[in-house]
């Protein structure tokens, strides 16, 4: 097997992941990562891109909910990078995908969302309201 996930809830999960790092061979890596993102934050980081999608253009442009979630993954300090496209008439995103987010780091982007739409008056609803 090239690639195991294990979610880490409680001692058994400790021994087989420390069973596996003994196992490991040469070469191969190991990442320990927080708890991604839950299903309740994505469904509410959703709402809140669409609602400023929805109320706010930005600098005359409307955007979409995927273009807000680049903007305010680069102001999350998330690695987004720009190169030329192979035409040479405009760039491509090489950003990362929030979809790694840990529930801290989507917190923390919910926050930076929340707070420049309160600076820009966009009106939040609940997920619930907008699929009514």
């Amino acid at each position: 097997m090239s690639r195991w996930t294990i979610i880490i809830r409680g001692a058994a999960d400790v021994a087989k992941a420390a069973m596996w790092a003994r196992n490991a061979k040469p070469g191969m890596r190991i990442e320990f990562k927080e708890a991604k993102r839950t299903n309740e934050q994505n469904d509410r980081f959703w709402a809140m891109l669409t609602d400023v999608a929805t109320q706010l253009p930005w600098h005359g442009i409307k955007l979409t909910p995927d273009d807000w979630k680049l903007v305010f993954l680069d102001a999350l300090k998330r690695e987004v990078r720009m190169v030329p496209n192979l035409d040479g008439n405009g760039f491509v995103n090489l950003g990362r995908s929030s979809s790694d987010l840990s529930k801290a780091e989507m917190s923390d982007l919910m926050e930076i969302i929340s707070e420049f739409g309160a600076r820009h008056g966009v009106q939040f609803n609940e997920p619930e309201e907008q699929a009514a």
